[in-house]
């Protein structure tokens, strides 16, 4: 079956071949992660991609401490990982109007100040760009073939056959012993595995940007008010400012610059990373949702100087938590934001969709064989469901610190200011969990027991939560009269 401490180490070819097909669709974190990992599992992997390139853009997303501990088993992917990773990165957060509410920190002193351990931080914002090439140059190292062109519109699975697959809007069919669907929201496979889940409009929205540093030269004062940290100016620099129901970001490092803004929404935005809008359609519409005050002039400056056509205007739609996440013959499983979209609060998509990838490849492993893959695939959802329910749920926790501020308790406890990472989360290793729970979490498949009433396998989400459907309408409700109440357990 295999086993992995935190100090092991296992390279490609410590695991025999298993002889299993696997078919990944999308290209996204989850699938680059489920494709090597499969591939250091003994699996045999393709991967589709409905693109004709892999898009590389975008500005940043924060990677948790769990989705990394996989690194230690790739040498060369965590040689890159640590050159473009935000070591010795400051904070420092204001009021929306620009009132310095806490003064610049180091990251490491801010966990510190909180009893956290400096050198094991809960995680650390990454430049969107330099991680996808990170797992490009890994994939390509490993000779994992990407076959691109390939927009998948169904999926379908043949029990009798014991196999599943996809058609493409060319007719073409692609076929294996399972297939990821890591095609993200609004993926085809949601019909299969049981109904699609309905997308409802959150009423807000996400400006994004992310430019070369050199445009901060148009504006000196600008510049120098957004230089970056430590003794040197030298060190990334996040600086945060928080208002009544929005809050905003900005990333300064070396070479970029990134920001980001909550809003109400404008008419302009779509559910999409390549739809932009013009430096002046914010400028017209970031003042309207706030109440006799305006948004720091600062933060203004740094979007007039953006860069034209780079401005993502990102419409936030809700979606309750998939029911299912296999197909009726488990041969067909959703991973990432195809199985459980995050809100950006959360803190937690990017995190989450590796965790499910490191997953559903320890999984498969351990099964061993074809013949055993729907036990395995029924054996990660049931490892994975009630984690992933919390992590999104926790996002509608965070909307509400970051949207509704109670700047008294902040000067108490400053960490209030900031989204929640407890440490079930990011001490969590998806692929130890595996090891050590697989066979007790199939054993009570076996004995028919009810998902939500599993006693006997260690939990993987807060201590003490007992499983409760939630859905968008009444957490979102909860947001805005900042009554979020999590249930039972030990949320910390």
């Amino acid at each position: 079956m295999g086993s992995v401490q935190d100090n092991d180490v296992k390279p490609v070819g410590s695991y025999p071949p298993t002889g299993i097909d696997v078919l990944i669709v999308g290209t996204g974190l989850a699938g680059l992660t489920a494709s090597i990992e499969c591939k250091r599992k003994g699996h045999n992997v393709r991967i589709i991609e409905r693109h004709d390139d892999i898009n590389t853009a975008g500005d940043m997303y924060f990677m948790g401490q769990s989705a990394t501990k996989f690194f230690r088993h790739w040498p060369e992917l965590s040689k890159e990982y640590q050159l473009i990773s935000m070591n010795n990165a400051w904070i420092e957060t204001f009021k929306h109007d620009g009132e310095r509410t806490i003064t610049p920190k180091r990251v490491a002193d801010r966990l510190r100040q909180v009893g956290m351990d400096p050198n094991k931080p809960p995680g650390a914002f990454q430049m969107r760009p330099l991680m996808y090439r990170m797992y490009l140059n890994e994939v390509q190292r490993q000779g994992i073939k990407i076959q691109f062109g390939h927009k998948v519109v169904d999926y379908w699975e043949d029990q009798e056959r014991n196999k599943a697959g996809v058609v493409t809007e060319k007719g073409e069919r692609f076929e294996a012993d399972v297939v990821i669907a890591a095609d993200g929201v609004g993926s085809k496979c949601q019909k299969l595995v049981g109904g699609q889940v309905r997308a409802m409009s959150s009423g807000r929205a996400m400006w994004r940007a992310a430019f070369p540093i050199h445009h901060l030269d148009e504006n000196p004062k600008l510049k120098e008010f957004l230089k970056m940290g430590g003794d040197n100016n030298d060190e990334p620099m996040v600086r945060t400012w928080l208002g009544p129901g929005t809050y905003a970001m900005v990333l300064i490092r070396r070479e970029t610059c990134v920001w980001l803004m909550n809003h109400d929404v404008t008419g302009s935005e779509e559910e999409s990373w390549t739809h932009t809008v013009g430096s002046d359609d914010v400028l017209k519409n970031m003042d309207k949702d706030l109440v006799n005050s305006t948004w720091d002039p600062r933060i203004k400056e740094l979007i007039k100087l953006t860069p034209p056509n780079t401005i993502v205007n990102f419409e936030l739609f809700w979606r309750n938590p998939q029911p299912s996440w296999t197909s009726p013959g488990d041969r067909v499983v959703l991973i990432g934001d195809a199985a459980h979209s995050f809100l950006p609060e959360s803190a937690n998509g990017a995190t989450q969709a590796i965790e499910d990838a490191v997953s559903i490849a320890t999984c498969l492993q351990i099964g061993g064989s074809k013949e055993k893959v729907p036990e395995a695939v029924r054996t990660h959802v049931r490892i994975r469901y009630i984690r992933c329910a919390c992590a999104q749920k926790m996002g509608f926790s965070n909307a509400e610190r970051l949207q509704h501020t109670d700047w008294e308790k902040v000067k108490v406890d400053p960490k209030l200011a900031q989204p929640q990472l407890p440490s079930w989360i990011w001490k969590h290793d998806p692929e130890s969990y595996a090891y050590e729970n697989y066979e007790k979490m199939a054993e009570t498949i076996r004995q028919g027991i009810p998902f939500d009433q599993v006693d006997s396998v260690p939990v993987n989400y807060p201590p003490g939560y007992k499983y409760e459907p939630w859905n968008i309408e009444d957490m979102q409700e909860d947001v805005l009269k900042a009554t979020v109440n999590m249930g039972s357990g030990n949320w910390e």
